[in-house]
């Protein structure tokens, strides 16, 4: 492991202060049902969401965004037309794109979608658990219950198969999250059980990757620096929630105050 430390005080610091100070636009094709809690975590830590779907206008604001989400939670017909003109235009004017392929073993729809978006341009970031990153290297995965069955080896080499497949820096998210860019490889562990009984959390931790991506050029670090802050907040959001309910609430406190100077 050769990466700088990307979990010193500066260096998180100077990410924090970036995003406070240039509040990046994200545009997030997102899913749905997770669309609040998605925008209101950006704005915690500093990031400015749009959630723009329709097809008349996705190209021109994806050239005024710092990053793109394209979540494949609900992949409606209209939905997915925007994310193909969002990952057309990302790819001509070189904004960052992380893609978060939801479910994509589930379904034939879902794969050829992801299959049609990466045909289109290559993501700056994956993230996605260990079910997705199979279905995402052809190889046989269940619609639920897979995660369960794979351990940190197994996740890890599957993720660094992918990235240097794809030249994507990879997120495998599950109890430890596992980042690589297909050299160097960080394993994360932390976070609670709560942000399970959520919905959302996921969508929102991938969204705020996007953000750091916005400023920050290491993919990687970007990554990374994201990936702890969710855990991070979290660890700290369970300490006084006394459900999920009380949680997600939490769960945006914490986000704002691991981010502010």
């Amino acid at each position: 492991m050769t990466t700088p430390d990307y979990f010193s005080d500066n260096c998180q610091t100077r990410l924090w202060l970036n995003l406070r100070q240039q509040h990046p636009l994200v545009h997030c094709l997102t899913n749905y049902v997770s669309m609040p809690l998605v925008a209101n975590a950006l704005l915690a830590v500093g990031a400015s969401p749009v959630m723009a779907r329709a097809e008349e206008e996705v190209g021109e604001i994806v050239r005024r965004a710092a990053a793109v989400v394209l979540n494949i939670g609900t992949p409606e017909s209209p939905a997915v037309r925007a994310m193909k003109i969002a990952a057309r235009t990302a790819a001509e004017v070189g904004v960052p794109v992380v893609l978060d392929p939801v479910g994509v073993g589930a379904t034939a729809f879902r794969k050829d979608l992801v299959k049609d978006l990466l045909n289109i341009s290559r993501p700056t970031i994956i993230r996605g658990n260990a079910s997705e990153i199979r279905a995402l290297l052809g190889l046989h995965t269940a619609a639920a219950g897979v995660d369960a069955c794979q351990n940190e080896t197994d996740v890890e080499a599957l993720a660094v198969q992918l990235s240097q497949r794809l030249g994507a820096v990879v997120v495998a998210s599950g109890e430890t999250d596992i980042v690589t860019d297909g050299k160097n490889t960080l394993h994360l562990s932390g976070g609670h059980d709560l942000m399970r009984r959520v919905t959302g959390t996921g969508c929102a931790a991938t969204a705020i990757i996007a953000a750091c991506a916005a400023v920050e050029t290491d993919a990687f670090k970007a990554a990374t620096i994201a990936a702890r802050l969710m855990k991070q907040a979290g660890e700290a959001a369970a300490k006084t929630a006394k459900g999920p309910g009380s949680f997600a609430v939490n769960l945006l406190d914490e986000l704002e105050r691991l981010t502010s100077l």
